[in-house]
């Protein structure tokens, strides 16, 4: 009787382009994805960021490249997406946040953070899908959330609107892409140790809260995001699609 197939979290032979690859998590999963076999095309409004970390793959032997652009200009996104040869696997992943109460929030704010998290996010996938459609490949699009699109939190009404609102997004599109066998996914993340939330943690009373509500008792560190983002990129996944895979340390446990 023969044994079960070992899933396989290869990437060998694809092509991974991922928002926000020059720090933190999106950096992160550009090199996984990098060492397990894939192109990387990493994406970014700052051009020295992700020049250097292609560098650094590209010096270990994998393959990467470097290609700047601001996915809040659509066109420009729209652009560079038509141009790739290949695409397999999307990590629609830059966004942002300006932590207030709502009765605090400006127009400014609330156009900045959905503007990135939400508008962009959208149509950013929007183009990625019509160019795997194009090339006829299938694909896995792997939408960067948060666990607070499935709970809210104080002082984040509109970083929670956004990341509910990507959470409809990835379900609804998910059917619609369904038949062209692109699946879309979503990571939801607690806290994590990046560049984007070390000054939330200037704040003592802000650290022990989260460390009262991560039950596991431990800061999320980008090691904990990319082991999820390899298995929604690569076939060991390939059932899956319309879901969310969370990492909250056991915060939504309650």
């Amino acid at each position: 009787m023969s044994l079960s197939p070992l899933p396989s979290f290869s990437l060998a032979g694809r092509t991974a382009l991922i928002t926000g690859a020059g720090r933190g998590i999106g950096q992160a999963i550009a090199e996984v994805f990098a060492q397990a076999g894939a192109h990387v095309v990493l994406c970014a409004r700052t051009g020295a960021e992700i020049a250097a970390v292609a560098d650094r793959l590209t010096a270990a032997g994998h393959s990467a490249e470097a290609r700047p652009a601001d996915v809040t200009d659509r066109q420009g996104f729209e652009a560079l997406v038509s141009t790739l040869p290949a695409l397999d696997i999307f990590v629609n992943n830059a966004g942002t946040n300006r932590p207030k109460p709502q009765l605090e929030v400006t127009e400014e704010d609330f156009d900045l953070i959905v503007g990135l998290n939400l508008k962009a996010a959208f149509f950013a996938q929007a183009a990625v899908a019509r160019r795997m459609i194009e090339l006829g490949q299938g694909g896995s699009v792997i939408n960067m959330s948060s666990m607070l699109g499935h709970i809210g939190a104080a002082d984040r009404s509109v970083y929670c609107a956004t990341k509910w609102g990507i959470e409809g997004m990835t379900k609804a599109t998910a059917i619609e892409l369904a038949p062209h066998q692109i699946r879309v996914n979503t990571i939801c993340p607690t806290f994590i140790d990046t560049p984007l939330t070390k000054p939330y943690f200037e704040k003592p009373e802000f650290g022990q809260h989260v460390m009262r509500m991560i039950k596991l008792g431990r800061l999320g560190q980008v090691e904990d995001i990319t082991g999820a983002a390899l298995y929604l990129a690569s076939e060991a996944s390939s059932l899956m699609t319309g879901n969310s895979i969370v990492l909250d340390g056991g915060w939504t446990a309650e």
